[in-house]
C-alpha cells in the first residue's frame, strides 16, 4: 500500500455526527448537515437522541457549494437546521427519492450515476453515486425499514479520489466501490456501530469500527477521516474503538492526523 497521505492533500473539518466540511477542486462540500442542539428527535422508527452539540453553526461555515446528503429521512443525517441550510446551497446531491421529497435544488444520483460540476478555475469535478445499504442484509430487505441511501465518489483531473460512504453497513457495497475506484486517496467513513434492538434484531445500521478498518483496507485508502461516530445515543462505538480497530488491523497510520489530534 502507498505511504499515508499528508494532511495538506486537503483539510477535512469534522463538525460532529455525520457532518464534515471540505474544499475539493475549488468547491466547498458539506456532508449530511446536522446542527440542531442535543435532545430527542422522534422519527417513524425509534426516537433518536442527540447527546452533544455540533462544533459549528451554519453561520460559521462560509459559503457551501454542494451538500452531499446520504439520505434525508433521519434526523441524525438531516435535521431542521440542515434542511434550512439547503435553501442557501446551490446544489444538494442525494438519493433519487430524497431529491423528489426535497425538491428545489436537490438532485438524485442512482448507483454509478455521475454529475460533473464546474470548477472555479476551469475543469470539472465528477461526483458519482455509489451503493450504500443502511442495515444488515440484502438491500431489498433493508430499504423498506431504513430507507434508500447513497454514497459518493469524487474525482477530477489532478485531484485525489475521495469516497464518502454515507450510512452504509455493507462491506459488499464497499467492495463494489473498490472494484471501480481503488485505491482511494481519502475515505470519509461513516462508522459508530449504531444499533436499535427493535431493528434487525439489534444488527448494525452502519459500519462498526472493525468493519471501518476492513473497508479502509479494501479501498486501499491512504487516508481515513471517520465521521458519524459521536454525538448520538444510538452510536455504540466511538473514537477509542476506532483507534483500537485500526491499530489491530495495522492501519493506524491511515487515520487522519487532524482527527487524531482532536482527542
Amino acid at each position: 500500500m502507498s505511504p499515508a497521505v499528508p494532511n495538506d492533500q486537503f483539510p477535512v473539518r469534522v463538525l460532529g455526527g455525520p457532518t464534515a466540511l471540505f474544499e475539493y477542486g475549488g468547491l466547498r462540500f458539506l456532508t449530511d448537515p446536522t446542527f440542531d442542539g442535543p435532545g430527542d428527535y422522534p422519527s417513524q422508527g425509534p426516537t433518536l437522541t442527540k447527546t452533544a452539540p455540533s462544533t459549528a453553526a451554519p453561520a460559521d461555515l462560509g459559503p457551501v457549494d454542494v451538500v452531499l446528503l446520504s439520505h434525508d429521512e433521519h434526523a441524525d443525517n438531516l435535521d431542521r437546521s440542515g434542511r434550512a441550510l439547503l435553501a442557501d446551497v446551490p446544489l444538494t446531491l442525494t438519493t433519487p427519492g430524497g431529491a423528489r421529497r426535497l425538491g428545489g435544488k436537490a438532485e438524485g444520483l442512482a448507483d454509478w450515476e455521475s454529475v460533473e460540476l464546474d470548477r472555479p478555475g476551469g475543469g470539472t469535478v465528477t461526483v458519482t453515486g455509489v451503493p450504500a445499504v443502511h442495515g444488515p442484509g440484502a438491500r431489498e430487505e433493508v430499504e423498506p425499514l431504513t430507507g434508500e441511501v447513497v454514497g459518493f465518489v469524487l474525482t477530477g483531473a489532478g485531484l485525489p479520489t475521495v469516497y464518502v460512504s454515507g450510512d452504509n453497513a455493507s462491506l459488499d457495497a464497499v467492495e463494489e466501490v473498490a472494484a471501480r475506484f481503488a485505491p482511494v486517496d481519502t475515505a470519509l467513513l461513516f462508522a459508530g456501530a449504531p444499533r436499535f434492538p427493535v431493528l434487525f434484531g439489534g444488527g448494525l445500521l452502519v459500519l462498526d469500527s472493525a468493519q471501518a478498518a476492513e473497508a479502509a483496507r479494501t479501498l486501499g485508502a491512504r487516508r481515513v477521516v471517520p465521521v458519524h461516530c459521536d454525538g448520538w445515543a444510538h452510536f455504540t462505538e466511538g473514537r477509542d474503538e476506532l483507534e483500537a480497530a485500526f491499530e489491530a488491523a495495522g492501519l493506524a497510520d491511515r487515520l487522519d492526523r487532524d482527527w487524531i489530534q482532536r482527542a
